[in-house]
């Protein structure tokens, strides 16, 4: 019999599909109408660039003009004998007079005459009606960095950037020094031009274009069009504006696209930005056109296709569909899901490997479940006796403290018991002085010496007083004992770890009484969250195991501190002794339950293997270094804010 995994289809859907895709061919269709339309929408701004670009030339070249112009006419000025000799004896009215018989043409817009020490004293302008206008003597003079530039030349040509509640203007300014027969300086000719919303504005009109002007740093200082008023001053320096490389940048003004190219513009040795844009309306509706021709192609194509999905439905998409609902029900429950197979095709192989797995799948969900409930079980009982081995230990610990307490309680209520008996006698004595001051007073004195009354009020104090460190020792002793093992303690809850560890120190006075020097080192602790009776057993089993490896007169020793004095976020504890140590070969072994160092029948060998559970569910770690004859230490590292668990 032919195996499952080796059968092939009759026919195969590979070849169907791909004579479906040849035949349509929508994929490359889509991809060469996509570059289409990017080459087409790519060609348009080619082209509306270089347009801008000419245009930007053009008016690189007219600035030009303007600059030769100017220092043409500066030359004019600055040759004119009447005006270098009115500006030599200081005569404002008749230099005023003087140039307006030069300034018959419109080009300068306002030339200024500045003395030879900078100061100003006369100007002609055209006003708005262009009718010429002369101011004498106004308080302003040429900057120190002007007269500087020109003492090695005759004539300089600067930019200034004028900034007013909308736009500014930019003033296109060329200044001739004119000098007098005797070769002295006579004075300074300052001519300018207005670049201004005006300016632009004609030239709008004749070019059908937008323009802007930026400063050198790429700021708007003026432009033809308010819209642009609505923009930020640092609007197009983010876009970057750059006065170094052409930038075309495309912005929406009223709806209406268009695009802009920012170029430097020179004059002299000074720069600005001008930024010429131009509509794209035209060449989007001609895209737009494009883009409907596409789509209605691209309609057409998914008509057909939806056409011929109908025809495929049944071939491909009712079985498919099948199989998804099975897929579901199968994932929904534990029932063994099974398709009809109606195909021949890979459709049919897929239906049979279908069923095949579902019923695989029903087989092994019943056999997890079962290995499951056996797991739940197994884990229950370890739970069970995890908790009953922590209870064992630490049964087993407060067993073997239970003979020292047993003689520390033993002592306090040994003398407690003993002075009852002198307590009885002193007071039988007061009671019959008492008796003697009510009814036989002469007698009293005698009496007193007789009971030794002197020594009973010296002697009942003492007695008092040490009957008293008696009961505080007892109860000390079994608060402790509380302390160490109390119900609550089993709850999640702040504690001061150094406290925990007197408590557990009190309980082992009986074992290390006489014989034993702890030296502790508390250092100031964070209050750590944690099960405050599960840490008790842990510092328990290890005091008890450091007392017990002291067989004569020793020494402990406790450290506490926090493990970075800046987070303060975990705390150390360590503690040594003085004991025989353990060897190298078994300090491997020492959290490994049931292993012990003591005597047959002095140890359970559970007590170090809790120790690490707890310290380890507390997400806290436990280290141990010991050298054989010289003794132990163990440094335990908890987290100050405890664990992220219940037990």
């Amino acid at each position: 019999m032919e195996s499952f995994d080796s059968r092939k289809p009759k026919r195969s859907l590979k070849s169907i599909f791909l004579l479906w895709f040849v035949l349509f061919s929508v994929i490359p269709l889509a991809f060469l109408t996509g570059i289409f339309l990017s080459r087409y929408s790519e060609a348009i701004n080619d082209e509306l660039k270089e347009r801008l670009r000419g245009n930007i030339r053009e008016l690189s070249a007219i600035f030009k003009e303007y600059e030769n112009y100017l220092n043409k006419r500066g030359q004019f000025f600055a040759n004119d004998t009447s005006l270098v000799y009115f500006m030599s004896t200081g005569d404002a009215k008749n230099s005023a007079n003087t140039l307006k018989k030069g300034m018959r043409n419109p080009l300068p817009q306002q030339v200024s005459i500045f003395g030879r020490d900078g100061r100003h004293f006369a100007t002609v302008f055209r006003d708005s009606k262009n009718r010429l206008q002369s101011s004498l003597r106004l308080e302003i003079a040429l900057s120190d960095e002007i007269i500087q530039g020109l003492e090695t030349k005759t004539q300089m040509s600067t930019i200034s950037f004028l900034r007013e509640e909308a736009f500014g203007r930019i003033q296109m300014i060329v200044i001739t020094k004119a000098l007098s027969k005797s070769g002295r300086i006579a004075g300074y000719i300052e001519q300018l031009i207005n670049i201004d919303k005006v300016f632009l504005e004609n030239l709008q009109k004749r070019l059908n274009l937008e323009f802007l002007l930026f400063d050198d740093k790429g700021k708007i200082i003026v432009s033809n069009n308010q819209d642009f008023e609505l923009y930020p001053n640092d609007y197009f320096v983010e876009r970057g504006i750059s006065t170094d490389l052409d930038t075309f940048f495309e912005l929406t003004l009223r709806d209406v696209p268009y695009g802009f190219i920012t170029s430097p513009i020179s004059w002299g040795q000074s720069r600005f930005l001008i930024g010429v844009g131009a509509s794209k309306e035209r060449a989007e509706k001609t895209i737009r056109d494009v883009n409907y021709a596409i789509i209605g192609v691209f309609f057409a194509l998914i008509v057909l296709l939806i056409f011929t999905s109908f025809l495929t439905a049944r071939v491909v998409l009712r079985p498919l569909y099948l199989l998804l609902e099975a897929t579901q029900r199968m994932y929904q429950g534990n029932e063994n899901i099974e398709i009809p197979i109606t195909s021949e095709t890979e459709l049919g192989l897929l239906t049979e490997s279908f069923n095949e797995m579902s019923r695989r799948v029903s087989s092994a969900r019943s056999e997890l479940e079962n290995k499951v409930r056996e797991v739940e079980e197994a884990y229950d009982e370890l739970k069970e006796t995890q908790s009953k081995l922590v209870h064992t230990a630490k049964m087993a610990s407060l067993g073997q403290l239970v003979a020292g307490v047993a003689h520390e309680l033993n002592n306090p209520i040994g003398f407690i018991f003993s002075n009852m008996s002198h307590l009885k006698d002193y007071s039988e004595r007061l009671i019959k002085l008492i008796d003697a001051a009510e009814n036989n007073p002469d007698q009293l004195e005698k009496i007193k010496e007789e009971e030794d009354y002197k020594y009973i009020v010296e002697d009942l104090p003492r007695l008092i007083k040490s009957c008293e460190d008696g009961a505080r020792r007892t109860r000390d002793i079994v608060v402790g004992l509380r302390n160490f093992s109390r119900l609550e303690e089993a709850k999640l809850k702040k504690i001061d770890i150094n406290e925990a560890l007197e408590n557990t120190l009190s309980l082992l006075r009986g074992e290390t009484k006489n014989r034993i020097e702890v030296v502790k080192d508390y250092g100031e602790l964070p209050q750590v969250l944690c099960y405050a009776s599960q840490l008790n057993q842990v510092f328990m089993n290890i005091l008890s195991n450091a007392a017990q490896a002291i067989e004569a007169k020793g020494k402990i020793s406790i450290k506490t501190s926090v493990l970075d004095k800046k987070v303060k976020d975990k705390v150390v504890i360590e503690i040594g002794d003085s004991g025989k140590g353990i060897s190298k070969d078994k300090l491997n072994q020492i959290f490994d339950p049931f292993f012990t160092t003591k005597g047959v029948g002095k140890g359970t060998g559970l007590g170090l293997s809790i120790s690490y559970g707890i310290v380890e569910k507390h997400k806290g770690e436990i280290q141990v270094e010991s050298e054989e004859g010289k003794g132990t230490k163990f440094t335990i590292v908890l987290p100050v804010e405890g664990p992220k668990f219940n037990p």
